[in-house]
């Protein structure tokens, strides 16, 4: 037997040799998502550490290493420093970004695509700060909050859309994800318990489970979070924190009315809990909207990401909170960040100085209404409160469906939609919506045609039930 046998050595995962092709890293990568996705490792397995798994293959550790890269970039497994590599919880319901589009035989109507027609703007502000002379001094590690004229531009941006702080009030993440990372391991301890809608967005639903914290589901209405459900849940409950997106709710496209905003901010206020405020959607939002983190000065973080609304390559998000968060989030970036690139801030930076960001937001705000006209076309909005220009619409369905299964079977219609299954914070039995990206169809054309087989699958499932 050889000294390295792992015949009857116990290891959580172990890949089928037989199964290796070239490139090995590609192969291995494609074993453990297969494997992850269908069922074999379950949600928070730990994984063999990456030298083990090596000397059970008889291959370089950095080949693992690439294999573990991949499965972690489309959110399959997560690492933990210390600890080791976990398979992410709810991992069935993910929703990550497709490596490519190559040999897609589907509408793509479920990943919210950002509209990246306006990236000449941004390849254009790169251009010109290569051209700088002060190039090299974004190459560093000074400033890990944000350089002073990055915060000051933060400060501009935020203020366009009605939220205005000092700058010392301001820091610079790498992009929302980051920002809700930072947030969770700065603000809140294992165990916590934030307020969230009963549809939210599952990358902070996942986040929450990675570290522990319990998230409780507010019912709504058509005007989003429900202020008593809130109070209610408050006098009986110990909360913590509660996350909002208010400018247009994701997945429902609800934007809440300032009335609802102030009645929220006084239970947040009543109950003394950490507002997140996630505001990416805010350049979609009503102009004179205020954030609901203006009625809770010393109760908020407000985060500001530019991926939809500017650019989603460059991963810069801006972030204000409270003085009595200062020193725990800053405390916290210098651990988990150290500092977000400069370089990206500066791209960022550019653009709002030039005007660039404003033509940027302009020319998604009229792509977008075109595409909701279209959508009308074939479904009607539900209520007032939903948003007329939102990226993307949650319709209704009249059948009971299970997660996968509306999903494949639209998939063989040539359609690839979000189930509200995936977006439920508590798996309870609730009304069930369809997702729907109008974003992410690559013109008017395609978005026309998706639509159209969307209808007349649903269609034939309704006259079925009859």
């Amino acid at each position: 037997m050889p000294v390295n046998s792992f015949e009857n050595y116990p290891m959580s995962w172990k890949p089928d040799k037989k199964q290796l092709v070239s490139p090995l890293y590609k192969s291995i990568a494609s074993l453990l998502e297969y494997d992850i996705l269908n069922g074999f490792l379950a949600p928070n397995t730990k994984l063999p550490p990456q030298r083990e798994l090596a000397d059970y293959l008889d291959i370089n550790l950095s080949t693992v290493t690439r294999a573990f890269k991949i499965c972690e970039v489309k959110g399959l497994i997560y690492a933990v420093t210390g600890r080791g590599t976990f398979v992410t919880p709810n991992v069935k319901n993910a929703i990550f970004m497709a490596d490519s589009d190559e040999n897609k035989d589907y509408i793509e109507m479920g990943i919210i695509k950002p509209l990246d027609h306006t990236n000449s703007y941004v390849a254009q502000a790169i251009k010109s700060i290569a051209a700088k002379d002060y190039l090299e001094s974004l190459l560093d590690y000074r400033h890990p909050l944000g350089m002073p004229y990055h915060r000051m531009a933060a400060k501009k941006w935020m203020q366009r859309f009605n939220m205005d702080v000092p700058i010392e009030n301001i820091a610079i993440t790498s992009g929302g994800q980051n920002s809700f990372s930072l947030i969770l391991m700065a603000l809140f301890h294992p165990g916590d318990k934030i307020a969230v809608d009963l549809y939210t967005y599952p990358n902070f639903v996942d986040l929450a489970k990675i570290m522990n914290i319990q998230l409780i589901p507010i019912e709504g209405d058509e005007q989003g979070m429900s202020p008593d459900r809130l109070d209610a849940v408050c006098r009986n409950t110990p909360l913590q924190g509660i996350y909002l997106n208010p400018s247009c709710n994701n997945p429902t496209a609800v934007t809440m009315t300032m009335n609802r905003r102030k009645e929220i901010a006084e239970v947040i206020n009543k109950h003394e809990l950490i507002l997140i405020e996630d505001d990416v959607y805010s350049f979609l939002g009503p102009d004179g909207y205020y954030p609901i983190s203006h009625y809770v000065p010393e109760r908020f973080v407000y985060i500001l990401s530019v991926a939809k609304s500017l650019s989603s390559g460059v991963r810069v998000a801006f972030i204000a909170y409270a003085e009595r968060f200062m020193e725990k989030i800053t405390y916290g970036i210098f651990n988990l960040n150290v500092k977000t690139s400069a370089l990206n801030a500066e791209i960022i930076t550019e653009l709002i100085h030039t005007g660039a960001a404003e033509q940027i937001i302009k020319k998604k705000r009229e792509i977008s209404e075109e595409r909701n006209r279209v959508y009308q076309k074939y479904f009607q909005l539900h209520h007032p409160s939903e948003n007329p220009i939102s990226f993307f619409r949650w319709l209704p369905l009249n059948k009971a469906w299970q997660l996968n299964q509306f999903e494949q079977i639209a998939l063989t219609r040539g359609i690839h939609v979000f189930h509200s299954h995936r977006f439920l914070v508590k798996k309870d039995e609730a009304p069930q919506f369809v997702r729907i990206s109008l974003t992410s169809p690559n013109d008017i054309e395609e978005l026309e045609e998706g639509l159209c087989r969307l209808k007349n699958f649903l269609l034939d499932t309704e006259e079925a039930l009859q």
